[in-house]
């Protein structure tokens, strides 16, 4: 089983990603992997193939997610569980998978991706994206404390709508785009840029002393009702 799992993952793999490429161009070693992260075996085999590669992990971050925007009375079970199984379910696995290479080695550093929406309801479809957040949020704080005692720090970082090349179809319509830019205090939406700098700080030396926090980059939306 888990020689046709790495078959997989490698084959998936064959294709550039960008990432890679530029640190790459760095003069450092990079690798892709592709695996479908609501499968255990999968997620397992992942974390094998990066130790192998590099004998060690050291931080991971969790960005693998979707979204079905419908009206609660119309999602369907099928929906629903497609939305959880890649969001909540497959976050658990891999921070499963590779925090018990963490614990053995005695640090590491985890980042989930959550969102504003799994503390913030909204009227726009997202019943099942929003508990899927939720969960998230409590994951990362149970996980937190669970492996603190092993030097493994685990926080999420809660964002709003971000402009990327899923959520870009969103601002077609320029009143809509004016609407969700209005519910911000800072009156502008977030860019990649914006997420990247609260991940980095969560990967490096000056987060050592945080673990179990969920950290709203979401130009103020979280800070009060609008």
């Amino acid at each position: 089983m888990a020689t046709d799992v790495a078959k997989q993952i490698r084959k998936a793999a064959r294709r550039k990603f960008t990432a890679e490429e530029k640190i790459r161009t760095l003069g450092k070693r990079a690798f892709s992997f592709t695996a479908d992260v609501t499968k255990v075996e999968m997620v397992a085999e992942l974390a094998d193939m990066v130790m192998k590669d590099f004998l060690h992990i050291d931080i991971l971050v969790n960005t693998a997610g979707v979204v079905i925007r419908k009206a609660a009375l119309e999602l369907t079970s099928d929906e629903w569980h497609q939305i959880i199984n890649v969001n909540t379910i497959g976050t658990f696995l891999c921070c499963q998978a590779v925090g018990k290479v963490m614990i053995a080695q005695k640090r590491g550093k985890i980042i989930n991706m959550s969102s504003i929406r799994g503390v913030m309801g909204t009227p726009g479809g997202a019943a099942a994206y929003g508990a899927s957040k939720g969960a998230v949020d409590a994951l990362t704080q149970t996980l937190a404390l669970e492996w603190a005692q092993h030097i493994v720090h685990v926080n999420a970082i809660a964002r709003s709508i971000v402009v990327t090349e899923m959520t870009k179809s969103m601002f077609d319509d320029p009143a809509r785009a004016k609407a969700l830019t209005s519910k911000v205090p800072l009156g502008r939406l977030a860019e990649v840029e914006h997420i990247i700098g609260s991940a980095i700080f969560l990967a490096s030396k000056a987060s050592d002393y945080i673990t179990g926090q969920v950290i709203h980059v979401d130009g103020g939306m979280s800070a009060g009702i609008l």
